[in-house]
């Protein structure tokens, strides 16, 4: 009988405890998955705005270049090599970071 009182004992106590226990681990860890989460949606934001940039800069390119094309009265080649000497825009990073 001694011994049946002390394991109700301890599953009184120790049940309450693993559980409590359990419960903090779990919170803990979809905090961790929260905040990961978040910091993906950061990276994946900001990869999504140099995209964007990078497709406006070229879409500026690409309506210089369908001027060019498309306007009859002007010596097409001159226009060209006067954009040549203009310096291109630059990225802010390196092409490769945006990959």
């Amino acid at each position: 009988m001694e011994l049946t009182v002390m394991m109700i004992v301890a599953i009184a106590v120790g049940l309450p405890v693993a559980l409590v226990s359990g419960a903090e681990m779990f919170k803990r860890h979809v905090a961790y998955k929260e905040r990961q989460l978040e910091l993906m949606a950061d990276r994946t934001a900001e990869k999504a705005a140099q995209y964007a940039a990078q497709v406006e800069r070229l879409e500026e390119r690409m309506r210089v270049m369908e001027r060019i094309a498309t306007d009859s009265g002007v010596n097409v080649a001159q226009q060209i090599e006067s954009l040549r000497g203009e310096p291109a825009p630059r990225l802010s990073k390196p092409v490769e970071e945006l990959n």
